[in-house]
């Protein structure tokens, strides 16, 4: 073996894993707003609370092909126009190099109601005067935002 070769492989794999620790993670969520101005919840079977619908990022896959496929899989909802992106946060509640991009949606087609599944309990279209009870502080505060009505925090 040549000298110095474990050295640069030891410091090669502690680099890699280095990395891999330290990666950023992404997701996105949608503010879904109808005709109405009514806002678009879901409760998911494995954690309590309303949410906007949205998930990871995978590997490979935009941000914009990651919101499209999880409003298809979360509301059974598909894009007809481009959605605005309102704002990318930091998530303290994840791992500390986790963010979340903010889109706000109002051109959607929806065939049908979302029907509960094993990862949607139950999703809807509410008032901004009707939110249900148990949304997440997280989610009341992103609607506060994109009504103005509180100033943007950087972190979800």
């Amino acid at each position: 073996m040549k000298p110095g070769f474990r050295t640069r492989a030891t410091q090669a794999v502690g680099l890699r894993l280095g990395l891999a620790r330290r990666a950023l993670t992404l997701g996105v969520r949608a503010a879904v707003f109808d005709a109405d101005n009514r806002v678009f919840l879901v409760r998911h079977t494995y954690t309590p609370g309303w949410y906007l619908p949205g998930g990871g990022v995978e590997p490979g896959e935009s941000a914009l092909a990651a919101l499209a496929r999880e409003l298809r899989e979360e509301c059974e909802m598909q894009l007809s126009a481009p959605p605005q992106l309102f704002g990318l946060y930091l998530n303290r509640a994840g791992l500390k190099r986790d963010h979340v991009a903010l889109y706000v949606v109002r051109a959607f087609h929806q065939a049908r109601p979302k029907s509960p599944d094993f990862e949607i309990k139950e999703a809807q279209f509410f008032a901004p005067e009707a939110l249900p009870g148990g949304l997440t502080t997280a989610t009341r505060a992103r609607l506060a935002e994109i009504a103005g009505a509180q100033a943007i925090d950087p972190c979800w």
